[in-house]
């Protein structure tokens, strides 16, 4: 008797499958802000909303990258989308003063802790100077990264903990006519700072920082409240303005400040904040502070995947709700304490930059259980009793379609799989054998999933499991510890699609996972439109042709935050511009290489001039030993110290053909 796994055809046609469908299923409308879509062609597609309605293909970006021989993955920065973030805050904010009728302006200020790569940094500030964008920093670091990029009116708002270097570093940005804000954070600075002043003849201008009551919403809810590392108290905060106005400086606090939290998901929460802050602001102004500046710090959040995960992948409400939220309130409360209206501050960095970069990953390879490539063949009568159950479950499978009968041939086959694995311990099954059964029950696995999906009413524990069971794994050329790491430490979804073929019906359940040796080098959890998001609806990959995956909202953090784990390097970088007069609509302003192994190397001390000493002295006694001969020796010397220069991720066109061992 000849058994094999058959082949696994479903039942009648299935209904044709769309873009409209691709964007539903991986929930573009969603989290994309309209800055992404799916093309005609079936492609990921950018939209630079540029007056000429500009629009980028994904797919043709990636193909002159390749053309370019650079290597994947790739990070690509769409410079467009950075400034047309910074035109819909800036504008919001305008419309929402010009509406209320609110006194003053409105200055946006970005937190370069969110993304401090300096490309990004000059698009944002050549973005915002219409609207006199300004930067905050939280670090000795940050701090000497932006004083040099402030202009007259560009306003530095200095946060974190600061030490007398920091703050002589502050005083001197005012003497040279900047508007250096440090805020006062704890009692220290306080005290360091005035002896500073006193020491070099000027008198600052300076912030405070105050906590609130009011506290957060959302992952990082417990950054704000009573209990926040942030600010001074109500009472701490008082007792500098006395000591101020004993000296009669009580004008130079121009500057107070909130933190009400990062992502914040109830645009409630964000109102009693408001309010909070501007009573305070409003009872400080009629004691005779000089506060010009209100920042009610970050906090506008950006949809990963609204209504569909966790409370926090989303919020409540959209930009032009959250100006509105703030400006309105600010209006309200300074009106009935009769006190100028201040100019406004926030410190947007997720919301500005989260959209702008998109990762693209080749997939290297699949593992699927129900693979009909795997083929077991035993001689005749050769088959013990539980694989020919099994062989007999799968044939009978076709002529079953009652619920209750296909899950009790599943029962069947669990069953028969477990005498099979037994058998085998016990030394009665050979190899052969127990691998045919292994296949046997997956294809079993394939048809009863497919069968109950078709059922009126089907029993949903058990098409979950077997969703489970049947999910693929998907190996990818990139680190999640590098590039997602917000992911594995905090479980912040990402949203992931495949960049082609979205005219086409995902018919795999995928899971992903990375290049390192770690077990949690994998994606957990996916943004589809899908109940389970355990898995991410793809294609099975075509042989020869590439299949690429694009994490979207990358943006913020994930480009900074990144750990060196397997030392996985920085990933290639393309800047891209979009252009109507171009002939796909865009050109590419810049391309970073990837870090090179040597550069990784040298982070944990390990030298190439050390190295190459240490591998010369082994092959060298290896050829006075005879192991190799003396060419042969030099060519794998050669061949190693090759190795420095190349990028630390796969070569995904080594594995595109053979490369000799």
């Amino acid at each position: 008797m000849s058994l094999r796994a058959p082949e696994f055809v479903p039942d009648g046609p299935e209904p044709a499958w769309t873009i409209a469908d691709s964007a539903e299923l991986y929930r573009t409308a969603s989290w994309s802000a309209q800055f992404f879509f799916v093309n005609e062609l079936g492609h990921v597609a950018v939209n630079a909303m540029d007056e000429a309605g500009t629009t980028m293909d994904v797919v043709a970006i990636v193909e002159e990258l390749r053309r370019r021989g650079v290597q994947f993955p790739v990070l690509l920065r769409f410079q467009d989308v950075l400034r047309a973030r910074v035109r819909r805050l800036n504008e919001a904010f305008h419309n929402a003063i010009e509406e209320a009728g609110y006194g003053n302006e409105y200055r946006a200020v970005y937190p370069i802790k969110v993304n401090q790569l300096h490309e990004v940094v000059d698009e944002l500030l050549d973005a915002g100077k219409p609207y006199r964008m300004g930067l905050e920093c939280g670090s000795k670091a940050e701090l000497i990264a932006a004083l040099p990029q402030l202009e007259d009116e560009t306003l530095l708002v200095c946060n974190g903990v600061k030490d007398k270097s920091m703050l002589s570093l502050m005083i001197a940005g005012q003497r040279l006519g900047r508007d250096v804000i440090p805020v006062i954070e704890n009692y220290s600075e306080f005290v360091d700072l005035k002896g500073l002043a006193f020491n070099a003849g000027f008198v600052p201008r300076l912030g405070v920082r105050v906590r609130l009551a009011t506290p957060g919403s959302g992952r990082w809810s417990e950054s704000s409240g009573a209990n926040s590392k942030f600010g001074l108290s109500v009472a701490e905060m008082l007792s500098k303005l006395r000591e101020l106005e004993a000296s009669g400086l009580a004008d130079r606090l121009v500057l107070l400040h909130c933190h009400i939290g990062s992502q914040i998901a109830d645009i409630h929460v964000l109102k009693q904040a408001a309010r909070e802050v501007t009573r305070i602001y409003a009872e400080l102004v009629n004691r005779g502070a000089g506060i010009r500046y209100l920042d009610l710090g970050g906090g506008l959040g950006v949809n990963y995947d609204r209504d569909h995960l966790e409370e926090d992948a989303g919020i409540n409400y959209s930009l032009q709700e959250y100006a509105n939220a703030v400006v309105y309130t600010v209006h309200e409360i300074c009106a009935a304490h009769g006190v100028a209206e201040p100019i406004i501050v926030t410190e947007s960095g997720r919301a500005l930059t989260a959209h702008h970069s998109a990762l693209i990953v080749p997939v290297l390879g699949t593992r699927a259980k129900d693979d009909p490539a795997l083929e077991y063949t035993v001689g005749e009568g050769a088959a013990c009793e539980p694989v020919q159950v099994l062989h007999s479950v799968v044939s009978g499978l076709d002529s079953v379609d009652a619920p209750e009968e296909l899950l009790e041939a599943w029962h069947d086959a669990k069953e028969r799989l477990g005498e099979a694995r037994n058998l085998f311990s016990l030394g009665y099954l050979d190899l052969e054998q127990r691998a045919l059964a292994e296949s046997l029950y997956w294809r079993v696995c394939s048809k009863l999933l497919a069968a109950l999906g078709r059922c009126p009413a089907p029993t949903l524990p058990e098409v979950a499991e077997l969703e489970r069971l049947l999910t693929d794994l998907y190996l990818c050329d990139f680190s999640i510890f590098q590039s997602m790491l917000d992911h594995w430490a905090i479980g912040q979804p990402f949203p992931i699609m495949p960049i082609d073929r979205l005219d086409e019906r995902p018919d795999r359940r995928g899971v992903l996972v990375d290049l390192t040796c770690d077990s949690d080098g994998r994606v957990k959890h996916y943004v589809s439109a899908h109940a389970d998001n355990s898995f991410l609806p793809l294609h099975a990959p075509n042989p020869g042709v590439p299949y690429y995956l694009a994490f979207f909202l990358m943006g913020a953090y994930e480009d900074i935050v990144g750990d060196a784990h397997n030392l996985f390097g920085r990933v290639s970088e393309a800047h891209i511009y979009a252009d109507p007069d171009e002939p796909d609509n865009f050109w590419i302003e810049k391309i970073i290489p990837g870090t090179a192994i040597q550069d990784m190397l040298a982070q944990v001390q390990y030298f190439p001039n050390d190295l190459h000493r240490r591998m010369s002295e082994l092959v060298r006694a290896k050829i006075q030993e005879g192991v190799v001969r003396p060419t042969q020796g030099i060519a794998i010397l050669d061949q190693y110290m090759a190795c420095f220069a190349q990028n630390t991720y796969c070569n995904p066109r080594d594995m595109e053909q053979d490369v000799p061992a």
